[in-house]
């Protein structure tokens, strides 16, 4: 053991080195259903493609950048690199990303659109220097960026423990420059157990084009080529050049001297494989020299065409392994010859790895093969990560993964070139796109790791990925968010409790006692009926009720405690109905039955967004089954769940459903006959297990028109407004409507996937009500 393995294992640190901080960047070219690069602009429902932090383009308008924010775990950044994919795939109009790190059929040069910057013309420029310089074809080539940091509380204490003489940030900044020397000396595993881009189109660069053989009808390579992105024509500058990795000092000098001799025109010009970085990109290299380094930029990886983002959970967090073993391999010398050595070793290792008689040059006193010293190496991090109590099952999992892909020659690159010899080149890869986007397209409605929040709030937060507003979860049981974007903050509940409307409104939409008052001061229609304070006046009052009632707690959501009576009940099951209702809430209303349908109305300000009918929980015989068993099929729907976190709730089978059953005759244990449609439920909440069918365009506007006068009188910006309407093509709605429930926290999920119809984009009318969307 070393001496910083052994601080680490007598402090019982093993597992504090793996915490840190951890963020991908990736690029994804558009490209139209004939695997040609789109040529049309960055697309404007992603908002300023400059302020946006997760959607914007890199070299070309063609090419979009997806940023993560920082995370604490591999896993959280994989996962909202996740989210961000979906956004961009699902919302592409008769586009795809395409998967592949190498560019798709390519336009001749002048035609590659540049990214557009009209209010920051600097950046315009800089992407022309680049054209002019490297050409458009090749600035097209895509990767993944991976940025590690460690946990500062881990390094503080390492310092501490290890008693340098040297201030923190020279401590940390040497433990950064240890692990950048030894990715240029090891980073050629990275390449070759990651790289995926063995062939390229034949309408790259002609210069490449001429050095390379035919691989298929459209297709070049070099021979046992692992990924033209980090080879000879791949991603890299002009010519090699030395930057001295030191100490940071020594590595702005030499940027800053590159600069000065206009070999690069700016620190981010340095095609690297790894980049030292700090939180203000703008001045780096003076941020560089104050501050010291704040994370670490690893840039050799390709796109796997075999994942559905472009990168497989199981390589990032193959990637933080490897990058631990970097920190706690021994240092070696480093002089500006064993620089050279190691870039030039990862370029032919690119160019020829895949050769069987290909020995690497650097790594060892003799030559060894790629594919030996990788078992070496996934051995030796092994040992590693044993030694300082940090090796995990989780970890041999990760790097079994890559030993398998070693020992049973199943590199991503080899099955590359098989899919491509066997499907073609475009084929392939447009095939890969469809396929990815059709899995997305099952479950749109949930948001990666952030599946323990309600589906409304999932919904909000996806539209702020896509528009560019920054958030952070406050408090996950509650559904607590904070929104943020060019320094303008809203809290927001639940999606809909937001700071448009007040608390005296939401106490009066909780309370149905005063709604009805409210609303009947303005002449809108309401159910007549009356309210109880305690069961036993409740009781009381049977015999004032015939047929046609409702019985619900006063101060309710989501369709809790009532129950409705459409024919004659008998005394017991009035009682049971008040129990229900009590349970919910310490007083009850009771009323007048409305006849016709419900529907919900999602009032926003002075508009109509979503009308919805629902459907209650019902069952459709098969003549074998019982209820009980039509239930539990129905309830397998993957787009049923429970607590508000898929589209539809799971139908319950409780003391509400049996109840109404009991009035129609029949019990859960009844088998419908076939195409008999029985119903579990008199109200139609969705989240009773209701479906939900989409009526916002078959509404007239005179019930639209009352629904917005209804939320106008309590005063609410945000409003669900539940109407009976008896015949919705009856344009006079004297004694064809009344409203039965103003929603104070009205749920959008139902609007944006409902059982049946449109999305209505609810998360994002809501960003514009919160003035995070311009018109």
């Amino acid at each position: 053991m070393n001496t910083i393995e052994k601080i680490i294992k007598e402090n019982s640190l093993g597992l504090d080195i793996k915490k840190g901080r951890f963020g991908i960047e990736k690029e994804s070219l558009r490209v139209n259903e004939n695997g040609e690069l789109a040529l049309t602009n960055h697309p404007k429902f992603f908002g300023d493609k400059i302020k946006n932090p997760y959607i914007t383009v890199d070299f070309s308008e063609s090419q979009i950048e997806m940023i993560t924010p920082t995370e604490s775990s591999v896993e959280k950044a994989y996962d909202f690199l996740r989210n961000i994919h979906e956004i961009v795939a699902t919302n592409l109009k008769d586009e795809y990303l395409w998967s592949q790190s190498v560019p798709p059929i390519l336009p001749s040069e002048e035609l590659i659109p540049l990214g557009k910057f009209p209010q920051n013309k600097e950046l315009e420029k800089y992407r022309e220097k680049l054209a002019l310089k490297y050409g458009r074809k090749k600035q097209l080539l895509s990767g993944i960026h991976f940025n590690f940091s460690f946990d500062d509380e881990f390094l503080k204490e390492l310092y501490e423990l290890s008693k340098e003489k040297t201030s923190f940030k020279e401590f940390k900044n040497n433990i950064y420059l240890k692990i950048s020397r030894n990715y240029f000396k090891y980073g050629w595993m990275i390449i070759y157990l990651l790289g995926a881009s063995p062939v390229i189109h034949e309408t790259y660069l002609q210069k490449c084009i001429d050095k390379m053989k035919k691989f298929t009808e459209d297709t070049y390579y070099f021979e046992d080529l692992v990924s033209f992105r980090n080879g000879s024509c791949g991603y890299r500058n002009e010519k090699d050049f030395f930057v001295n990795y030191e100490s940071v000092d020594k590595y702005v000098e030499s940027l800053e001297r590159l600069i000065e001799k206009e070999s690069i025109s700016s620190a981010k010009e340095y095609y690297s494989p790894i980049r030292l970085k700090t939180k203000n990109p703008k001045e780096i290299l003076l941020e560089l020299k104050n501050s010291g380094i704040e994370y670490l930029e690893f840039r050799s990886i390709d796109l796997n065409p075999f994942s559905e983002i472009g990168i497989e959970k199981t390589d990032l967090e193959f990637l933080h392994l490897f990058i631990l073993f970097l920190f706690l391999k021994d240092d070696e010398p480093f002089e500006e010859k064993d620089y050279f050595r190691y870039l030039k070793n990862q370029e032919i290792l690119a160019n020829k790895g895949n050769s069987d008689e290909f020995r690497l040059i650097c790594c060892e006193d003799k030559n060894v093969s790629p594919k030996e010293y990788s078992i070496v190496i996934l051995e030796e991090i092994e040992r590693h990560l044993k030694a300082i109590g940090a090796f995990t099952n989780k970890d041999e999992k990760v790097l079994q993964y890559q030993k398998n892909k070693v020992l049973s020659n199943r590199l991503y690159s080899d099955l590359v070139l098989k899919e491509v010899k066997q499907k073609g080149f475009v084929k392939f890869h447009i095939d890969k796109a469809k396929e990815f986007l059709n899995e997305m397209k099952k479950t749109p409605y949930t948001l990666k790791g952030f599946e323990d929040l309600e589906l409304s709030t999932q919904i909000l937060l996806k539209a702020a990925i896509k528009n560019g507003v920054k958030f952070e979860i406050l408090d996950r049981d509650e559904n607590f968010i904070v929104l943020e974007k060019d320094k303008k903050v809203e809290y927001v509940k639940q999606a809909t409790k937001t700071s448009l409307d007040s608390y005296v409104t939401m106490l009066i939409m909780e309370n149905k006692v005063v709604t009805k008052k409210v609303l009947e001061k303005e002449n809108i229609i309401v159910p007549q009926g009356k309210d109880y304070f305690n069961i036993e006046e409740a009781k009381s009052d049977y015999r004032k009720y015939g047929a046609g009632i409702v019985i619900k707690p006063k101060s309710t959501n989501f369709g809790l405690g009532i129950t409705i009576f459409k024919e004659e009940f008998s005394k017991e099951d009035y009682e049971k109905a008040l129990e229900i209702a009590f349970k919910e809430d310490n007083s009850i209303l009771i009323e007048r039955f409305i006849k016709g349908k419900e529907y919900r109305i999602f009032v926003m300000g002075d508009e109509v967004v979503g009308i919805l009918h629902r459907v209650p929980a019902n069952v459709k015989g098969d003549g074998e089954r019982s209820i009980k068993e039509l239930v539990e099929e129905k309830n397998l729907d993957p787009l049923r769940g429970v607590g508000y976190k898929t589209p539809l709730e799971k139908i319950r089978l409780e003391d509400p459903e049996k109840l109404f059953l009991k009035g129609q005759g029949l019990t859960i244990e009844y088998i419908p006959k076939k195409d008999e449609v029985v119903y579990l439920r008199e109200n139609s909440n969705i989240s009773t297990g209701g479906d939900s069918l989409d009526y916002t365009d078959d509404i007239l506007d005179a019930y639209k028109k009352i629904a917005i006068k209804a939320s106008k009188a309590v005063g609410a910006k945000i409003c669900g407004v539940d109407m009976m309407i008896e015949d919705i093509k009856n344009p006079n709605p004297i004694d064809n409507y009344a409203i039965i429930e103003l929603n104070f926290n009205p749920a959008i999920h139902i609007h944006c996937y409902p059982y049946k119809g449109k999305n209505r984009n609810l998360g994002e009318k809501i960003l514009k009500a919160l003035g995070y969307i311009e018109e």
